[in-house]
């Protein structure tokens, strides 16, 4: 095992979510070898950016279909965060669409403003609220504040909503099923509460 793996799919500064990692207890290693994921015992997967720049990259790296057999084979805690959570996705609708890796089923679709001074994209802080006993909340409260930067969503079952954000006519800011987990904001620029939430993904 190589412990937190964090996966490099071209379209992400991975420095932040590397020394975030490290400050809470990790031993990140930073690749986008397969042969590398594949000896984790945690995988992170970020991303900023065009999600069919990210899957053009993962597919041509076989890092797509290496993620989509490792994690269908050993329940290894995984995590994405913003893009790398919507790659989960079965598809996105952004410029056309595009099939994601398939893990948790949904579409990414486009984020609507409901009232005045919701811009976007949505960018800054905002609360969320996560379901009973979720475990990457462990002693976050109710309406934890964290950082988003996003226009796009993940629509999918009521089920792998593992918290929401009331805003924009309410929308997924986080999913779970299983081992697989992914948030649309970033934890390693939301302070004390996202470092939190990194040390508890690192306690499953």
């Amino acid at each position: 095992m190589t412990g937190v793996v964090i996966v490099n799919s071209g379209v992400c500064n991975l420095d932040s979510i590397r020394r975030a990692m490290e400050e809470c207890g990790g031993k990140p290693v930073v690749s986008d070898d397969p042969r590398v994921v594949e000896g984790a015992d945690r995988i992170i997967l970020p991303g900023v950016g065009s999600f069919a720049a990210a899957m053009q990259a993962m597919n041509e790296k076989g890092l797509a279909a290496g993620l989509r057999n490792l994690l269908a084979k050993r329940q290894i805690p995984f995590l994405g965060i913003c893009l790398g959570m919507q790659l989960m996705a079965t598809r996105s609708q952004e410029f056309g669409e595009t099939a994601g890796l398939d893990l948790i089923p949904g579409d990414i679709v486009p984020l609507k403003s409901t009232q005045a001074g919701e811009r976007i994209p949505h960018m800054g802080w905002n609360e969320t609220h996560p379901r009973d006993g979720a475990a990457l909340w462990r002693d976050l409260p109710a309406g934890t504040d964290f950082y988003f930067v996003h226009s796009y969503y993940y629509d999918c079952a009521r089920e792998d909503v593992l918290a929401t954000c009331p805003s924009y006519g309410g929308f997924t800011a986080a999913v779970q099923h299983e081992h697989l987990m992914g948030v649309q904001f970033h934890p390693e620029k939301s302070q004390k509460a996202g470092f939190r939430l990194l040390r508890n993904f690192l306690a499953i």
